[in-house]
């Protein structure tokens, strides 16, 4: 594992093994036995609370554009598994989550939060951290909020579509905004003025 406080993007997510709820059942699940995918790997403070239930909803309920992009989303809080099952067994509309697309995981001792150097010390939870890691294992994009607001589901599909037309064409890169269809640029003095031109 990295030094706490010098994880950053272009260096090896820290892997880790822990229990998680999957399909109401506990799973161990291991961030390296997802290599050869995309993971969306997104930290959030506590379960049952207010802002927290919406992103893990959001995600869940665009799973499918993310499995269709070779990509998997895990759930991490300081919470137990056991916390995670009762919410999850609780319905939306009473405040729970409901069952879930992907796995929530129990960083009960607070190890992967700090591995990623998410934890709020003081809190004793994790802030909003979200990691996009790449199918080898490599931590691409980041972004930590603070307790109090959410993340961005379409951002965070946006910027790993960007981040897999990139590494598909190496001699290319996605200026700000862009998603699929657009144009891109040649990282090149000459060659960026066919953007720029015809923008």
């Amino acid at each position: 594992m990295t030094q706490e406080g010098c994880l950053r993007v272009g260096q090896p997510a820290p892997d880790f093994t822990a229990t998680a709820v999957v399909d109401r059942e506990f799973k161990t699940v291991k961030l390296s036995d997802y290599r050869g995918k995309y993971v969306v790997l997104f930290f959030y403070p506590l379960d049952f609370t207010f802002v927290c239930p919406t992103e893990i909803t959001a995600f869940s309920d665009r799973y499918e554009e993310f499995s269709k992009l070779n990509t998997e989303v895990l759930g991490v809080s300081c919470d137990s598994e056991f916390s995670h099952l009762a919410w999850i067994q609780t319905d939306r509309k009473s405040g729970g989550v409901g069952d879930l697309n992907y796995p929530l995981v129990s960083d009960y001792k607070k190890e992967i939060s700090s591995a990623y150097n998410v934890l709020d010390p003081d809190a004793g939870v994790a802030l909003r951290g979200l990691f996009l890691i790449d199918k080898d294992g490599v931590i691409q994009h980041s972004t930590i909020n603070n307790l109090a607001f959410g993340r961005n589901v379409d951002e965070t599909l946006r910027t790993l579509q960007a981040i897999q037309y990139v590494q598909e064409h190496p001699d290319e890169v996605c200026p700000a905004g862009w998603t699929p269809g657009e144009k891109t640029m040649k990282p090149d003095p000459v060659a960026s003025k066919e953007y720029f031109a015809a923008i």
